[in-house]
């Protein structure tokens, strides 16, 4: 199946979380058209004429036919499998894409969450394409604004108590601002809560909106309520004028966001609203209107709910919430998140469970929920990860079960395994997110989030556009600790492909860059694992790496990268034991990492060194499977081939490695190796040899 985000600006995923969106804005509309009219079939000749309007016929249906094989080679390898194509008519199969759309025009009253999805204009980059789609897509914006109003009007309508009444209306105003109807429900509501500052400033806002968008002023109805308010008494009065526009907002309650981050404000359970620092304010405040919060670098918005007890006694009954805050805690170790703290989220934790309201409440991006069940002397613990901007889409489910002896083991053990997974999973989405979008006016956070997932292609020209996005970074925020953790490890793979023709400055620089980014902030985890690896791998300081990792494990328990990036150090120093233990853990914790390619690189070395050479092998080729570009992997790889006497494999394998570093020897080996003792590196020298590298490089100089 294949994934339509057409509200805003268009997104097309496959369930794998991977892009397929067409470049072109003729091709992705053509997309968007075939997506809109399903399961109808449309004409070649609507579709021509709706494209190229401005064309001969003949033209036209020529311009068409292109525009089908550009995507269907987008979609590929699914679109043969999503489009059905024949001589007059083009439609998309039933039952092989989710469109957003679709899901605003099936919501009714008793599942009105899809109307979360409209949070935008649809196809709102694609105007201008042709003057009839621009015509088409009028009409296609109306016909799903004018369904998604009549719903809203009446879930609104079902509403009576204020508490239900403010989002209903928000939700209203989301869809249309000058509906005037949910502004006067939404002041009557302030009013009725006795918010009447609140009510004044929502007057003011829709008297704003009216103004600029329909050159009007609030009807008489809206005056009179408006009137009628700030004629109550004079303390009301003296609240409205206090929280007029000229003034800042009272002092409001705001949930606790959990972060371990030293240059981030402390948690605390009250701020002035208009500071907006760590969180949305849990009441009083239109979500549309107010700025979202946020930190000055951005970051993934996550709340943990208490999870639900299916057939558990009242001993396990306190993991509901025990669960959830240990969980939340763990994930506020990981410097790049914002926590909801659960006791927050407490208050959503029934049956219906409504993510709607939690988004618009705390401005959530992604919650975790599950269930807890008994089965005989078992618990199984059952999770999944919701991306509240995708409709809720599940992101991410995993099954733990357990025997019940030790409970708070248990919730150690799973809290741990849980939030290594899920970090890379959102770090994935969160680089795919602003990926999709134009790069012009990008932040620092979002130039670091582009430059990611282009370094573990091991594409050397998207290689180097990585590099100059996080140089980017470093430039527009010179002391965000992350970007440069991030550059640190981007100049280790410039050295180990080989990539760089001054090693030593590289080297030098990938120092500097890992040095300042703790010195910006020592209590990032990732950053001083990442300097740990660089002292390491390119300077050979051991027992310096060593203490870096030891201090980021005592930060951060789960992180996984900076369990194998210790395991590789104490490969280096020759510990074997603890080397295999600290990389056994990562695996633990993280056993599907996106960057495995690079991680499960330390568990071929460890195998190679302790003498397993078919475990050495058989990880080898797993890994070469995922990223068969990385030239680090291929080494101990094809020493364990050398020392398994499988010419055959070792020798694709050398040809292989010595297509991507053609100067790779014997002595080029010796020269860079991080290896302490002696006899490790002759065991791994002696397999390269079996294996056929040559003792010298073979490129003339």
């Amino acid at each position: 199946m294949v994934r339509l985000r057409l509200i805003g600006q268009m997104e097309a995923w496959t369930l794998t979380s991977e892009s397929i969106l067409p470049t072109g804005r003729k091709t992705r509309a053509l997309l968007a058209v075939l997506a809109l009219s399903a399961p109808r079939p449309v004409l070649r000749g609507k579709l021509a004429e709706m494209l190229w309007s401005r064309r001969p016929e003949e033209q036209a249906r020529a311009s068409l036919r292109q525009e089908i094989h550009r995507l269907l080679d987008a979609l590929d390898p699914v679109g043969n499998q999503i489009l059905s194509i024949n001589r007059d008519h083009l439609a998309l199969r039933p039952g092989t894409v989710w469109v957003d759309v679709e899901e605003v025009l099936r919501a009714s009253p008793n599942k009105p969450a899809a109307l979360s999805l409209l949070d935008g204009d649809l196809l709102e980059d694609l105007d201008g394409v042709d003057p009839s789609f621009d015509g088409w897509l009028t009409g296609e914006r109306e016909r799903v604004r004018d369904r998604a109003r009549l719903l809203a009007e009446a879930l609104l309508r079902e509403k009576s108590d204020p508490e239900t009444v403010i989002p209903a209306a928000q939700q209203l105003l989301a869809i249309d601002r000058t509906h005037e109807g949910a502004w006067r429900a939404l002041m009557r509501a302030y009013a009725g809560r006795g918010e009447r500052g609140m009510a004044i400033q929502a007057f003011e806002r829709c008297r704003t909106v009216l103004a600029e968008q329909l050159d009007a002023q609030p009807s008489e109805e809206t005056l009179r309520l408006l009137a009628e308010i700030r004629m109550v008494g004079p303390a009301a009065r003296a609240a409205a004028a206090a929280a007029t526009p000229a003034t800042a907002p009272a002092a409001v309650p705001l949930p606790r966001i959990e972060s371990r981050s030293a240059h981030r404000a402390e948690p605390r359970s009250e701020v002035r609203s208009e500071m907006r620092a760590d969180g949305r304010v849990e009441r009083n405040i239109d979500p549309r209107q107010e700025p979202r919060a946020a930190a000055p670098r951005g970051g993934a918005r996550v709340g943990v709910l208490p999870l639900q007890l299916v057939g558990t006694t009242e001993a396990e009954a306190h993991l509901s919430t025990g669960l959830a805050d240990e969980i939340t805690s763990a994930l506020a170790r990981f410097r790049w998140m914002f926590l909801v703290s659960s006791s927050s989220l407490a208050r959503y934790a029934t049956q219906t469970r409504d993510e709607l309201a939690i988004r618009r409440a705390f401005n959530i991006d992604f919650l975790l929920d599950g269930t807890i069940q008994r089965v005989g002397d078992r618990l199984r613990v059952a999770l999944r990860l919701l991306d509240l901007r995708a409709g809720n889409q599940v992101v991410w489910s995993r099954r733990f079960d357990r025997e019940i002896h030790d409970l708070l083991t248990m919730q150690d053990e799973i809290a741990a395994e849980v939030v290594a997974q899920i970090d890379p999973e959102i770090l994935l989405i969160e680089s795919q997110r602003v990926a999709s979008r134009p790069p012009q006016d990008s932040s620092a956070y979002d130039l670091v989030l582009r430059a990611i997932p282009l370094i573990s292609r091991m594409d050397k020209p998207l290689f180097l556009e990585a590099g100059h996005l996080l140089q980017s970074a470093i430039a527009q925020e010179p002391d965000y600790a992350a970007a440069h953790a991030w550059y640190a490890y981007w100049h280790i793979f410039l050295v180990g492909q080989r990539w760089t023709d001054t090693p030593n400055e590289t080297m030098a620089e990938a120092g500097l860059l890992a040095e300042r980014a703790i010195t910006l902030d020592p209590q990032d985890a990732k950053a001083l694992t990442i300097a740990g690896h660089v002292r390491a791998f390119m300077h050979r300081r051991l027992r310096e790496a060593l203490a870096l990792h030891e201090r980021a494990l005592m930060l951060n328990p789960n992180l996984a990268m900076a369990w194998n990036l210790s395991g590789v150090t104490y490969a280096y120093i020759g510990d074997l034991t603890e080397a295999d233990r600290r990389v056994q853990r990562y695996k633990q914790l993280s056993p599907f990492d996106p960057h495995a390619f690079f991680f499960d690189t330390a568990r071929i070395i460890v195998a190679l060194l302790k003498r397993n050479h078919d475990l050495a092998a058989e990880i080898g080729r797993e890994v070469s499977q995922m990223n068969p570009s990385f030239s680090a992997a291929c080494k101990p790889y094809l020493a364990a081939l050398g020392h398994l006497g499988q010419k055959q494999e070792a020798d694709t394998v050398r040809a292989r490695l010595l297509s991507i570093e053609p100067e790779f020897s014997i002595e080029a080996f010796i020269a860079s190796s991080p290896f302490e003792r002696v006899e490790d590196r002759d065991h791994f020298v002696m397999g390269l040899r079996l294996a056929g590298v040559p003792e010298v490089s073979q490129v003339p100089t």
